[in-house]
């Protein structure tokens, strides 16, 4: 299946590389970024990529392009989503599908028009740590769930820039986190209630964010859920999760480099948590582009639907709204 990627920044060169080593059943056809650059188009030509443009549109006025990765700005994603479904090419579209509610939904309904997949890029559902206590969940060993706890914390916090156009840490690192919370508990959030500060960086407060953040939440079924975010965790990538049932508790620890542990008299010592997103989550991105393949090519629903990228944008918008007034919100109350 050839396929056109709109957008060539980190995120974009991380599925393209993928694609080039372990999807032969894809073949990139043509990158799009409209800042493309003389070492850009070397990256495409070392992954054996043969057109480089700056304008999407070259993409999805081209009939031999069945599907597109959108990997461009959060701003971006609503439009080019509503133009590649008319176009009538299937779409892998990187999360946030937009920060306005009422965007998604066009988006999500611009696919259903026209009768094309579309799957959204939250990659830890597709993690071996994050899937093995979904499995256990979904077994039945954890009994009933009534609690889930998730801690996302980075190394570094971003650029000040990218804060300020980013929507806020609710949109571009939490709602993760929302998505794995749905995701391990199939069920529904209801109620937000958020708490934020700033204790890393002032830069970030001043951009009208918060570096620090705890969220609530309370599920349809009356499980209750904890997410804490970090923008600064010193000893690297932290990435756990924890589901408590009635008949057990099903939980993860941080992925390691390898699991060798030295035991001495000074103490013990084992390798430190990856630094680095894309190696933390290098088989999570294979394989959620692998999933989306697999629905295009075998007529199938997607693993990560349109709707799957709605209610994490319903979460986010609510826990904003809460940090903001200080009081639990409910999710009917931000639509």
């Amino acid at each position: 299946m050839k396929i056109g990627i709109i957008g060539a920044g980190r995120i974009g060169r991380v599925h393209a590389q993928n694609i080039s080593v372990y999807l032969p059943e894809l073949e990139i056809k043509t990158i799009a970024d409209p800042f493309m650059s003389d070492e850009l188009k070397a990256f495409a030509k070392r992954l054996g990529i043969p057109n480089c443009v700056e304008d999407a549109d070259a993409i999805l006025r081209d009939k031999e392009i069945e599907a597109v990765l959108i990997c461009s700005s959060t701003d971006t994603h609503s439009k080019y989503i509503i133009q590649a479904a008319r176009a009538g090419k299937h779409i892998f579209c990187e999360k946030p599908i937009d920060y306005d509610l009422n965007r998604v939904r066009e988006a999500i309904q611009a696919a259903v028009d026209a009768g094309v997949k579309l799957q959204i890029g939250f990659c830890r559902r597709f993690d071996h740590n994050h899937r093995a206590v979904y499995d256990l969940v979904r077994s039945g060993r954890v009994g009933n769930p009534q609690m889930v706890k998730i801690s996302s914390r980075d190394p570094s916090p971003p650029p000040v820039e990218y804060v300020k156009i980013s929507g806020g840490i609710f949109y571009d690192m939490m709602i993760h986190d929302f998505d794995m919370a749905r995701f391990l508990m199939s069920s529904e959030v209801v109620e937000v209630y958020a708490q934020g500060s700033v204790l890393i960086d002032p830069a970030i407060g001043e951009a009208g964010d918060v570096d620090t953040a705890m969220v609530t939440l309370k599920f349809e079924n009356g499980a209750l859920g904890y997410i804490d975010n970090s923008r600064q965790a010193v000893y690297g990538y932290d990435q756990r999760v924890e589901v408590f049932g009635s008949a057990g508790c099903a939980q993860n620890e941080n992925d390691l480099p390898n699991t060798a542990s030295l035991h001495a008299a000074e103490g013990t010592f084992c390798e430190p948590t990856y630094e680095i997103m894309f190696e933390r989550y290098t088989f999570a991105f294979v394989n959620e582009i692998r999933a989306f393949a697999e629905a295009v090519l075998g007529d199938k629903e997607t693993p990560v639907t349109g709707m799957d990228g709605l209610y994490p944008v319903q979460m986010a918008a609510a826990a904003t709204k809460s940090l903001k007034e200080g009081r639990p919100v409910k999710i009917s109350e931000v639509g």
